[in-house]
């Protein structure tokens, strides 16, 4: 028997694979499809332990569904513009492309390496010309449809980076990529209209049962849906009103002052000629310049001023202060709030920081609230007081009577906000999509013709403009001609967010070489939706959200059948080693190259599934890879000992009792096996499947330890099984295995092994015996046994007899199959 050399075993499996497009995907080839997909990654450079557990995980996914007959597309591609790769370019003077291209490369022949199923052919990278393409054609459709549009808004800045950020790229208050500072900034920007399809975004979550509940609760929570009132506090001083948006309508009347978000129109109006004004507009600028997340976190401290004018309650007629504070963000809802200190936890503190009135609307159940011994704001359910005609109703009867009101009386209506804002695209970098935009001083904006995409990014750039897109510095790219009426013209310099690259790749991959079309809706009818996709929680809220979205817009155009892109999410966890998240600051990296350099692929892929659920976190462990290395090594053994004793061994007789227990533990590995890989409802149990082909393994040395024959058909069975169910989990070992037990064809292309229900009839069991609680004995007894048998068995047993003699059986309960207990006083 020849050392087990993985090296050299993988190397030779791989080329071959690769030589003969083994995992090559027909578009149709009459076997039902399935469609497995792992986030494609950033091309940075190097894998690393993260990228290796994501794509293990998919790809034993990918495998076992292929045994089970199905046509499974199992695509890889790479997120491929961004920043990391113009800031290379700052820092090294490589050209983006260079970079990005050489990164990739190496990132494949590292997935190759790992022995990943992938059908190459269909492979994309999104800087691509022949992608990006169809990535500004989408732009195009969006804009044709009303759900693309530009405007002048205040952004998220990050200096460092030179660029927008999004909402959802802002993590308590720094940049997302290189955590500086973010301040606001007055920029005309490109927007998509996501809040069009907010309530469907919202109600086709009840679509997504193979969803983590956890996703969908963050993305629940920002869309933000709330509903309520609308109406508006008159400003006698400026002759002007202020629209008020509350979902605590009930609790108007206990408004004693409104506030403002430093950035509302009415501002600069209200401060002007105040004795205070250079005090409130220093005031003002601070607030512009916090993050809208550092402004609303609930730990932020409440920080405001008082304007000097007043607005009118339209309930009651008060008069009411109007304040500036930071805790309000100008476009969310109105940008004005009421404050309701007395049922608002919030309004609360901001009350008794700057000495403001609190009122009590809202009584409970027993009217025992006091203002004066009350800790705090109460705003559970109750009864409303001090609110004119509208006393005695329940908070919830008094929301519907004072909305009723409003609109009786022109002054309101019940309307529905969400926190949720416009996706926010623009991007001053050059490494990124070109915006499809011309501006003309005659014809206005128009869009690039569709035969003239892709509007090619210039490579005549420098990197040097700061709050400009490098793409200004390109006078031959900058300057064109109207499509519309032949005049001169310029182009748009800002790119698009990568996540609008990413947030349609999936169904390039259905027809990755169409030229023609972006996909041809009959492959992506085929295709879609995505049966798993697999990647990180940390997208929940961005790409998840962002995909969802495109795919509903594509469905109304007709471009494809499904509203919703991915049918399950598998979101798994971060390797940690002692207890952190790998990071090369941390000094606490494990490269994969290491790994397969000293142990090879199948082992790297081994630990990391059997190491944790897939959804949990992985705690690195150079032991456990030993550990899986080592086991490698005796599935290698064993197997070469039983095909020596399939070739030896007897035939046509009956079966042992030692065969039938082998074969037992063999049908029920089947069993635990193919439950834990089938995932249901996406619950996959990857690291307990490999613990039961252990214990199958363990079986078979157990076997040969104790006997000295077999049937040859019992032998050939249990190592056909054996290599069937290790496939997925380590490719290249099982395919060699099997070459050497002289099988044909290759191992993945095998089917599923079944479970013989034969093999699962036992005619004995052993049962434990548990006297006053604790285990004394255990027996074995025909499965069928009489109870009158079976109590009088185990009471004629003398460890039994030493526990029972001299006192009473208060009971002897037989749960069948599993456990005697026996009762004693």
């Amino acid at each position: 028997m020849e050392k087990y050399i993985p090296q050299e075993i993988e190397k030779k499996w791989q080329h071959k694979w690769l030589e003969d497009k083994t995992d090559r995907c027909p578009d149709d080839n009459g076997k039902p499809p399935y469609y497995v997909l792992e986030m494609f990654p950033y091309p940075s450079g190097n894998l690393h332990m993260g990228h290796v557990r994501n794509y293990t995980i998919g790809d034993v996914i990918a495998r076992y569904r292929r045994m089970n007959g199905y046509n499974v597309l199992h695509p890889m591609g790479y997120d491929a513009f961004g920043m990391p790769a113009e800031n290379a370019a700052i820092k090294h003077g490589t050209p983006p492309a260079d970079w990005t291209f050489s990164n990739i490369e190496n990132m494949t022949r590292q997935q190759k390496a790992l022995g990943l199923s992938y059908d190459w052919d269909r492979e994309v990278a999104t800087c691509h010309e022949k992608y990006y393409k169809w990535t500004q054609w989408i732009f195009e459709l969006l804009y044709k449809r009303g759900l693309a549009y530009r405007k002048e808004a205040k952004v998220n800045w990050c200096e460092k980076c030179n660029t927008v950020l999004a909402n959802e790229q802002v993590i308590d208050g720094l940049c997302w990529r290189c955590d500086s500072p973010v301040v606001k900034k007055d920029l005309k920007q490109w927007f998509f209209k996501i809040t069009d399809y907010a309530d469907r975004l919202l109600d086709d979550l009840k679509l997504l049962p193979g969803w983590p509940e956890r996703v969908k609760t963050m993305q629940k929570n920002w869309i933000g849906r709330s509903e309520g009132a609308e109406f508006s506090f008159e400003i006698p001083e400026i002759g002007k009103s202020i629209p008020m948006f509350s979902t605590r309508v009930d609790t108007v009347f206990g408004v004693t002052y409104i506030v403002l978000a430093p950035e509302h129109p009415y501002v600069e109006e209200l401060i002007k000629g105040r004795d205070n004004e250079a005090e409130l507009r220093a005031f003002i600028t601070r607030m512009k310049n916090m993050n809208d997340i550092e402004r609303t976190s609930n730990d932020a401290e409440k920080e405001g001023m008082f304007t000097g004018a007043y607005a009118v309650n339209p309930l009651n007629n008060e008069q009411v202060p109007i304040w500036i504070a930071n805790y309000v963000l100008v476009d969310y809802g109105t940008g004005a709030v009421m404050g309701v200190p007395g049922h608002d936890q919030r309004d609360w503190e901001f009350a008794k920081k700057f000495n403001l009135p609190i009122r009590l609307v809202v009584q409970n159940k027993d009217m025992s609230l006091d203002l004066n011994t009350m800790e705090g704001a109460y705003h559970d359910p109750g009864v409303l007081v001090n609110s004119g005609e509208f006393n005695g109703l329940t908070d919830e009867e008094g929301r519907k009577a004072i909305t009723k009101w409003l609109v009786d009386h022109n002054l309101g209506k019940g309307t529905v906000n969400f926190k949720l804002r416009d996706w926010l695209i623009s991007r001053q970098r050059y490494w990124g999509a070109p915006i499809p935009i011309i501006y003309c001083p005659k014809c206005g904006e128009q869009l690039v013709p569709e035969d003239q995409l892709p509007v090619k990014l210039p490579t005549d750039v420098q990197f040097t403009a700061g709050a400009v897109s490098p793409l200004a510095t390109s006078e031959e790219f900058v300057h064109c001609t109207c499509p519309k009426c032949g005049g001169p013209a310029t182009r748009e310099t800002d790119t698009m967010d990568t996540f609008v690259c990413s947030s349609w790749y999936f169904l390039r991959y259905t027809d990755a070489r169409n030229d023609e079309q972006a996909w041809d809706p009959k492959k992506a009818n085929h295709w879609m939706n995505v049966d798993q996709y697999i990647g990180g929680i940390e997208h929940a809220i961005l790409h998840l959200m962002y995909s969802r979205f495109f795919m509903k817009v594509f469905h109304d155009a007709g471009l494809v059948d499904n509203v919703e892109p991915f049918e399950r999410l598998l979101t798994q966890g971060m390797v940690l080693m002692d207890g952190s998240k790998m990071s090369k600051s941390k000094g606490n990296v494990v490269s994969p190259e290491e790994i397969l350099a000293k142990y090879g692929a199948d082992t790297g892929r081994l630990f990391i599934l059997f190491a944790a659920p897939p959804e949990r976190d992985l705690e690195w462990s150079d032991q456990g890879v030993e550990g899986s290395y080592r086991f490698l090594n005796r599935v290698w053994r064993i197997v070469h000992q039983y095909i020596d004793l399939a070739k030896n061994g007897e035939r046509d007789r009956d079966l042992t009792e030692a065969e039938k227990a082998l074969r037992l533990q063999e049908h029920k590995t089947i069993a635990k096996v193919t439950e834990d890989v089938k995932g249901v409802d996406g619950d996959y149990a990857l690291n307990t499947a490999v613990s039961s082909i252990m214990e199958l393994v363990n079986a078979m040395y157990a076997y040969v330890g104790a006997n000295t024959s077999i049937r040859s058909d019992v032998a050939l069975e249990v190592n056909t099984n054996l290599l069937k169910l290790l496939a997925p989990f380590t490719p290249h070992i099982t395919e060699e295995l099997w070459q050497i037990a002289g099988f044909e064809g290759s191992v993945h292309e095998q089917d599923w092994p079944e479970v013989d229900a034969g093999a699962l009839v036992v005619d004995e069991i052993e049962l434990p015996v548990q006297i006053n609680g604790k285990v004394r004995e255990r027996i074995t007894v025909p499965v069928e046994i009489g109870q009158d048998e079976l109590r009088e068995k185990v009471l004629s047993m003398p460890r039994v007899k030493d526990f029972t003699d001299g006192k009473t059986i208060v009971k002897f309960i037989v749960v069948p199959k599993k456990i005697i207990n026996i009762v004693v006083k």
